[in-house]
C-alpha cells in the first residue's frame, strides 16, 4: 500500500516511520511512504505557502495554488483515498482504519497555520478527517496515528493475521486483559483458566472479558454491540453470563 504524505515538514514523516513495525513494513515492501513538500511547488520566489485570509482575521491560511499542484503531481492508483486532516472532520475510528486498509493508496494532506483556504479542500474532494476534538498545530501528527492504525492491519504486516482482530475496537469492543510471566506478583495471580491448556474455554474467557471490559470502561461501546448484528456465540456467552 502507497502512504502519499502531503506535508511542510517531511522529516516529521519520515523519522516517526523509521521505527518499529512501520519501519519492518518498509523494509518488506509492504508500504511505501511518500512525502511531497507543497513548497517545493510553490510559485512565490521565496517559497511562501500562505497569505493572509480575506475579510482580516488572525493567523495565516495556505495557499490553494502550491497545495493543489504537489496533489496534482501525484501518481494516482486504481484504489485511491484522499483525505486532509482537519479539526473540523470526521472523527477518526478502527472502522475508518479497516476501510482505508482495502485502499491501494492512501494521499494525507496534512495542514499547519490557521488552516487551509476552503478551496483547497473542495479541489481536492478529500475526506476530511479529525483524531479528536482537540486542536494541534499541523496535521503531521494526525497523518502518523493513521499510517500507523491502518498499517498494522495489512495482511503480514504482524506476522500474524489474527494479531489485529483482538485489538480494542477491532469489532466494536475493547481488547480482553493480557498476562505474561511471572505467574503471580505481590499477591495479584493470573487467571488459572489460562494456565488449563483448554483452548476453547480460554477463547470463551477471552470473549467475556471483553464485554465486561467493554460495558465497564465503555458503556457506550457495549450498547451499541449489543445492537449490533451478533453472532450465535455472542449470544451464547452473553446469555449465559446475564449480560444479554
Amino acid at each position: 500500500m502507497k502512504f502519499d504524505v502531503l506535508t511542510l515538514f517531511p522529516e516529521t514523516i519520515n523519522n516517526a516511520c523509521d521505527f518499529s513495525i512501520i519501519k519492518r513494513a518498509l523494509t518488506e515492501k509492504r508500504i511505501e511512504i511518500n512525502t511531497i513538500n507543497p513548497r517545493d511547488f510553490s510559485k512565490d520566489k521565496h517559497k511562501k505557502v500562505d497569505d493572509t485570509p480575506y475579510g482580516g482575521g488572525a493567523g495565516m491560511l495556505l495557499s490553494c495554488q502550491p497545495y493543489l499542484d504537489a496533489l496534482n503531481s501525484i501518481k494516482k492508483e486504481n484504489k485511491t483515498k484522499t483525505i486532509i486532516m482537519s479539526p473540523q472532520g470526521e472523527i477518526f475510528n478502527q472502522e475508518m482504519a479497516k476501510n482505508f486498509a482495502n485502499e491501494e493508496q492512501l494521499i494525507i494532506i496534512c495542514g499547519h497555520y490557521e488552516g487551509f483556504d476552503e478551496r483547497i479542500i473542495e479541489k481536492s474532494n478529500a475526506q476530511e478527517i479529525s483524531i479528536g476534538d482537540f486542536v494541534l498545530t499541523g496535521g503531521e501528527f494526525p497523518a502518523l496515528c493513521i499510517i500507523d492504525s491502518v498499517t498494522r492491519l495489512l495482511k503480514g504486516v504482524l506476522g500474524d493475521d489474527e494479531s489485529a482482530e483482538y485489538d480494542s475496537h477491532y469489532d466494536g469492543l475493547l481488547e480482553h486483559p493480557h498476562y505474561t510471566k511471572p505467574r503471580e506478583y505481590e499477591n495479584l495471580n493470573v487467571p488459572e483458566i489460562l494456565l488449563s491448556g483448554n483452548h476453547e474455554k480460554i477463547r470463551e474467557w477471552r470473549r467475556l472479558q471483553q464485554f465486561l471490559v467493554t460495558k465497564k470502561k465503555r458503556p457506550d461501546l457495549f450498547l451499541k454491540f449489543l445492537n449490533s448484528n451478533l453472532s450465535e456465540y455472542d449470544k451464547k456467552i452473553l446469555k449465559k453470563n446475564n449480560l444479554f
